[in-house]
């Protein structure tokens, strides 16, 4: 860890999607450089670093500050606001989260286009939609914002194509051999239904499930299912998804799950990106026609619809729908005569 005091002050809009947070940075970064978004979260890893341990410098100074207690909590999760790839976005963001960076976020895509029209910086009108296009370490992503009388209703982001890469893995785990399906939406994520660990998707089981999550993970280490077939930086498996089968809703299938990613870290929403994956895999299986959507659920009841829209660059163009809401504005201050400096994790 680095011992630089870090930034003076540092400034934030934070919101959640579907309850998991979203802190926006926008006042208080160092200089990042880098022609593109992925140069730029390989600039905030660091020579040497990897994604959940990314080397020490004066960007990860702010991460650190932002996740770690008593400014945030182990689940905090956050972006930095960059420019763009070209002029064919609004804008670029480095996705954070208390272990390090992700190459792909939805809540948080969700959560930025919400930002981008409540604050002007994108116009929209009073009743109808806008488009906010964002570059994101994955590629470019593109949300439609839905305004009512001067307010934000709803959100639908296009993600990144989605694809399967493999089905039916048998893994054996310290809990019991399960069997796991991968796909790829912006992040490579494991499918596991939890009952095959003897586990049910409520926050009473949450110490178990996140055990079970993070063996899968550590199973599928290095497995040719988890290669991203034309970009290495996406290889990996992100997350982990516990999932259980809802009764269909009538307008599709329904799902409730708990996404376990990074270290241990638990996804308080449906999870975006891996909402994309899912519809990926329920494609495969015929069980999304046109016409029909998921019903896709969190740990905590709250939810996302998807849907599959066609096919694009060899995978799936896919749509998933939530809400975000601002919850507070910040000025974070480091006082250098603190002792526990940027915070501690628990």
């Amino acid at each position: 860890m680095s011992t630089a005091p870090g930034p003076a002050v540092v400034e934030a809009v934070d919101y959640h999607t579907e309850g998991e947070p979203f802190r926006i940075v926008t006042a208080g970064l160092p200089p990042v450089p880098g022609e593109t978004v992925a140069e730029r979260r390989a600039v905030a890893i660091g020579a040497g670093g990897t994604a959940t341990a990314p080397r020490p410098g004066p960007l990860d100074d702010v991460r650190r500050l932002l996740t770690r207690e008593p400014r945030g909590h182990a689940g905090m999760y956050g972006g930095f606001v960059v420019p763009p790839d070209d002029d064919g976005a609004h804008l670029g963001v480095l996705f954070w989260h208390k272990d390090g960076y992700s190459t792909a976020c939805g809540h948080g895509t969700i959560a930025l286009a919400a930002w981008a029209v409540d604050t002007g910086r994108v116009p929209a009108p009073a009743d109808g939609t806008a488009e906010v296009r964002i570059d994101v370490p994955s590629g470019r992503v593109a949300a439609t914002v839905h305004r009512s009388g001067g307010r934000t209703t709803g959100i639908a982001f296009r993600n990144v194509p989605a694809f399967v890469t493999a089905r039916g893995l048998d893994v054996s785990t310290r809990y019991g051999p399960c069997t796991v399906d991968v796909a790829h939406a912006g992040a490579c994520y494991a499918f596991v239904r939890a009952a095959d660990l003897g586990l049910s998707v409520t926050p009473a089981r949450l110490p178990g499930l996140t055990a079970a999550g993070q063996a899968v993970r550590a199973a599928l280490d290095g497995h040719p299912a988890t290669r991203h077939p034309a970009d290495d930086r996406l290889s990996g498996v992100y997350g982990t998804v516990l999932y259980e089968t809802l009764p269909d809703t009538g307008d599709g299938p329904a799902q409730r799950n708990v996404t376990v990613f990074a270290d241990g870290q638990i996804d308080r929403s449906p999870c975006g990106s891996a909402t994309s994956a899912r519809l990926a895999l329920l494609a495969a299986d015929g069980l999304l026609p046109p016409g029909r959507a998921l019903r896709h659920e969190s740990l905590i009841g709250t939810a996302f619809t998807g849907r599959v829209l066609g096919e694009r660059d060899g995978g799936l163009l896919t749509e998933v729908t939530g809400t975000a809401h601002r919850t507070g504005e910040h000025r974070f201050l480091l006082d250098p005569d603190d002792d526990l400096g940027a915070g501690f994790l628990l």
